[in-house]
């Protein structure tokens, strides 16, 4: 090709180039994908005790599974359960995502996600999970868990935070009562409700939703009790508002009656308001 000046130019397309340079993207695209999706595995480490059992086949007999998702469902349960010397932690579940950016392996996550089993009755489980879940990793996290325990004879108690300004009724006079609870199950739950039924058109969400929608569908007896605040941080009346879910459990679950005051204090995370203008 000659140009105004009579340079001879070479002619060549560049479309070879730019379909090498979009597969070269697409490449480190997808690289960069699996990478990630990897790093989002949910990972659960059992003690070496239940990880034998597992290897060899055998999964975990469980009659009962106690959930605890949020911080005041989960110190409900430090506070009034697992103050006793009957219970063993045998396992921790590993989250890495936006909100929760734990390495697998440190340490400081084990209190995120953390499995214990009953000394008297191995067959009573219970999780309490603090940790954020995402979206993505919700289906893995339930998947995962379940597939180590026997589906039969199971029954699963899920405890759930939520705050009262995501409660929708025509009668807001009752969140004046707040704390209070609500309750969703699966239609294989044949127990005694503790609490009115959640009503249309509030929703279970995040993990306890997910559980919930498993055991559904694997007719496993469950029910969701979500308790709705007006108070962000842990806060001991809130705590007390899970009794009457566990109550039901009988022999299986033993609540201390009155917690010392040193044990409150300890994961009771007292709330200083401060405001803007003045100090």
């Amino acid at each position: 090709m000659a140009t105004f000046f009579g340079e001879v130019l070479s002619v060549y397309s560049r479309a070879v180039e730019e379909e090498d340079e979009d597969l070269e993207e697409n490449e480190e695209d997808e690289e960069i994908r699996r990478e990630l999706e990897k790093k989002r595995e949910v990972h659960l480490q059992w003690s070496p005790e239940v990880s034998e059992s597992l290897k060899s086949g055998n999964k975990l007999q469980c009659s009962d599974l106690i959930l605890a998702v949020g911080h005041n469902a989960a110190r409900f349960l430090s506070v009034y359960v697992l103050t006793s010397a009957n219970w063993d932690a045998v396992g921790h579940a590993s989250v890495w995502n936006e909100r929760s950016r734990a390495v697998t392996g440190h340490a400081g996550e084990e209190s995120a996600c953390v499995f214990y089993r009953q000394k008297s009755n191995p067959t009573v489980l219970i999780c309490q999970v603090t940790c954020y879940v995402a979206e993505d990793q919700l289906f893995q996290w339930t998947e995962k868990v379940f597939d180590c325990l026997q589906h039969r004879g199971l029954n699963v108690t899920v405890l759930s935070d939520s705050s009262v300004a995501e409660y929708k009724t025509a009668d807001y006079l009752c969140c004046s009562s707040a704390p209070f609870l609500r309750s969703l199950h699966t239609g294989a739950f044949s127990g005694q409700s503790v609490c009115p039924s959640l009503e249309q058109p509030n929703m279970v969400t995040g993990l306890p939703a997910a559980v919930l929608n498993h055991c559904e569908v694997h007719r496993v007896a469950a029910a969701v009790y979500q308790c709705y605040s007006d108070v962000i941080g842990p806060d001991s009346v809130t705590m007390e508002t899970y009794k009457p879910a566990l109550t039901k459990l009988g022999k299986s679950i033993q609540l201390d009656p009155s917690p010392s005051t040193d044990v409150l204090r300890k994961f009771v995370q007292s709330t200083n308001i401060q405001s803007n203008l003045y100090i």
